[in-house]
């Protein structure tokens, strides 16, 4: 049973191929990738996939830019296998993901969502430290060692405290993923969202910690500009709202009430007011302030 890799495209063409090398350097040669141009405007795109002679891999390229949401109903809409991964298009995937992945969904079938261990590299591929990620990997994420298929309100709790989840690194079960759809309105929170829609109707959460996955973080990133502004942490606070509501509906008081404290999104906040005041950004500054406080 091979593993859907699908790389919903747009972006630097070099980060690109670095992460097709990484799907083709899998010590497993059990997989399948299928990359969806968004219309990113490089024709050397298309060459570059036209060049290669490898029947595993399909490329296929949209018309005109939907977005990344819609890339990514499109990507969920074309898996034909049990097993899909949405890969961002500028990760790197270790060797051994495919294997890993396969051999976690063969002890645990009954896994909607495998999470594998991740390390952190930047713009250059170099490993890197962050605090945000130290922080969430060593306060918020579940404590233990070893495989841990977790669900229900804990894991719901859990993830409203703190999303400690790396988005393209995960595997979904192509039919627990195909019962919820991507929100709208989302577009920075979206797969947050869309794991929570998952665990809110009962599907299970694999964390297999083994080392298998690099997650580039960009300083210059559309989510880092609008957390610059400010302007992220709107969308926050109404989907985080929309979230305990859904608690509340399941009687999850505990989820419910990590939903409405969102206390590391307030702290990440928090981090980030002193600079908006040294360079006296009015309006990031209030819109920091507002989410901290809860104004």
């Amino acid at each position: 049973m091979p593993l859907d890799i699908f790389i919903p495209y747009w972006g630097d063409p070099g980060y690109m191929k670095e992460t097709v090398r990484s799907v083709l350097a899998q010590e497993s040669h059990d997989w399948k990738l299928t990359v969806v141009d968004d219309a990113y405007p490089d024709p050397a795109v298309k060459e570059y996939f036209d060049g290669m002679d490898d029947e595993r891999i399909t490329y296929i390229r949209k018309d005109r830019n939907e977005g990344i949401t819609a890339n990514y109903r499109t990507c969920v809409s074309l898996a034909t296998q049990d097993l899909m991964t949405i890969l961002g298009c500028d990760d790197v995937l270790l060797p051994n993901y495919v294997d890993t992945i396969l051999a976690a969904h063969r002890r645990f079938p009954e896994a909607a969502i495998i999470q594998p261990g991740v390390r952190i590299i930047d713009e250059a591929g170099t490993v890197v430290t962050t605090l945000a990620d130290t922080a969430k990997q060593k306060l918020v994420r579940p404590r233990g060692s070893g495989l841990q298929l977790v669900s229900g309100e804990a894991i719901a709790a859990n993830l409203m405290h703190g999303d400690w989840l790396y988005w393209p690194s995960l595997a979904f079960r192509t039919d627990k993923i195909r019962e919820v759809d991507f929100r709208e309105g989302f577009p920075i929170i979206q797969d947050l969202a869309l794991v929570m829609d998952m665990v809110y109707k009962g599907d299970q959460l694999l964390i297999e910690p083994t080392l298998c996955f690099s997650y580039r973080r960009h300083s210059a990133s559309a989510s880092s500009a609008k957390l610059v502004d400010g302007s992220r942490f709107a969308g926050e606070r109404e989907y985080f709202s929309l979230a305990a509501g859904q608690a509340r509906e399941l009687d999850w008081k505990r989820a419910e009430r990590a939903a409405r404290l969102r206390l590391t999104s307030r702290a990440h906040a928090a981090t980030l007011l002193p600079g908006a005041l040294l360079r006296r950004n009015r309006t990031a500054a209030k819109a920091l302030a507002r989410h901290i406080f809860g104004l």
